[in-house]
C-alpha cells in the first residue's frame, strides 16, 4: 500500500534510513539520524508542498519517497530532487518501483518541471529505477564524497515532466 507519510511516520523512517547511513554508501550521512531530526525533515518536505510517500506491507513501512527543493534560489522552483529508500530486506520486490511511480504521479499534478536523481556510483540498482521511468545521465562528479575511507562518485540523473 502506498500513501502520503507524515512526522508520526519518523520512527519507522529513520529506522529504516539509518541502516544505509551505517552500513552503505548510498548516503553520505555518517551519523545516525534521529527520529525527532527525521520528523523535522518530513514537515519541511510536506510544508513545502511536496510530496513525502510511504509503502507499507502487512501494516509495516517497507520504504518510502520523497521530493525535496533542489536549491534555494526562486529561479528554481519548479526543480526539485527525488529521493527513494527501501528496508533492506525488500528490495528487488518491485517497491522502489511503486514508490517512485506514486512521487512522480504527484509531482506530475503540481507545477515541477523537472526532477533530479544523485546516485552514489556505483549503484546499478538505483541507476536501473530512474532509467526505468525516463531519466537520463546529465552530470558525473568524481570523488565527491569520502565516507568508509574511500573516495566515493556521484551521478546526477534529470527527467522533465
Amino acid at each position: 500500500m502506498i500513501r502520503t507519510g507524515a512526522p508520526e511516520d519518523a520512527f519507522s523512517i529513520s529506522r529504516l534510513y539509518n541502516h544505509y547511513v551505517l552500513n552503505t554508501t548510498v548516503t553520505f550521512e555518517t551519523d545516525e539520524v534521529s527520529s525527532g531530526e527525521m520528523a523535522s525533515r518530513i514537515h519541511e518536505v510536506t510544508a513545502a508542498g511536496l510530496p513525502w510517500v510511504i509503502a507499507e506491507l502487512d501494516g509495516r513501512l517497507v520504504g518510502y519517497a520523497y521530493a525535496s527543493k533542489w536549491k534555494g534560489r526562486c529561479a528554481y522552483r519548479y526543480s526539485v530532487e527525488s529521493t527513494v529508500y527501501v528496508d533492506a530486506e525488500h528490495t528487488g520486490k518491485g517497491i522502489g518501483t511503486e514508490l517512485y511511480g506514486a512521487l512522480l504521479a504527484r509531482l506530475r499534478s503540481g507545477k515541477t518541471h523537472v526532477v533530479i536523481g544523485g546516485i552514489a556510483l556505483p549503484n546499478e540498482g538505483s541507476v536501473a529505477l530512474h532509467e526505468h521511468f525516463g531519466f537520463r545521465k546529465v552530470a558525473h562528479f568524481n570523488e565527491v564524497g569520502f565516507k568508509f575511507e574511500r573516495w566515493i562518485d556521484v551521478g546526477y540523473w534529470q527527467t522533465t515532466l
